[in-house]
């Protein structure tokens, strides 16, 4: 069963920084793209940030110069450095990937959520 599972959330003072992880684990061909989402209460879940296979990455405009994304492609892991935190990034963070289960095959995963909490 293809999963992802995410690690990194936690609680950081505003200005300081946090490193999350998403690794996609199971039975499948490969990783194309891999994003990260939050998700505010009675909000839609947004766009942070996303990477592609060949590595180009785009960012929400709330994030750019804050937040990067990176991937590792022989780790099937992608990742968020997240610096200069601010109050307002407290949500919880989304892992999503698209992953070829078999052969042109392609079907988009998530994670369960992980907690970012930001204190001023």
């Amino acid at each position: 069963q293809v999963q992802l599972v995410e690690s990194g959330g936690g609680l950081v003072q505003a200005g300081g920084s946090l490193r999350l992880s998403c690794a996609a684990s199971g039975r499948f061909l490969s990783v194309s793209a891999m994003a990260w989402y939050h998700q505010t209460p009675g909000k839609q879940r947004e766009l942070v940030a996303s990477i592609s296979s060949g590595g180009s990455t785009n960012y929400a405009d709330s994030v750019k110069g804050r937040f990067t994304i990176s991937r590792d492609n022989a780790k099937n892991t992608v990742y968020l450095q997240m610096n200069s935190l601010k109050p307002e990034d407290t949500t919880v963070y989304f892992c999503y990937a698209v992953l070829e289960t078999s052969a042109n095959i392609f079907q988009q995963y998530w994670g369960q959520g992980t907690q970012v909490t930001v204190s001023s």
